[in-house]
């Protein structure tokens, strides 16, 4: 399953903005998936609150990344 999903994102790579290059891509995807671990540290103790602001988190940061 994850090998057809970089299958697929190889080759889709430049309808979601990440013509801008592989390093710049990951720099962004990096920070998302940062901000996001400290949500879920942040709300650790109420674990629905950490999943759906870590999940909405993820969407969100890297939908915004490939279309903007």
């Amino acid at each position: 399953m994850k090998i057809a999903w970089f299958a697929w994102l190889a080759r889709h790579f430049g309808e979601y903005g990440y013509d801008d290059g592989p390093l710049r891509a990951a720099i962004g995807t990096g920070a998302v998936l940062v901000t996001a671990a400290l949500l879920w540290f942040t709300l650790h103790r109420n674990r629905p609150a950490a999943v759906v602001a870590t999940g909405l988190t993820c969407a969100l940061g890297i939908g915004w990344l490939a279309f903007h």
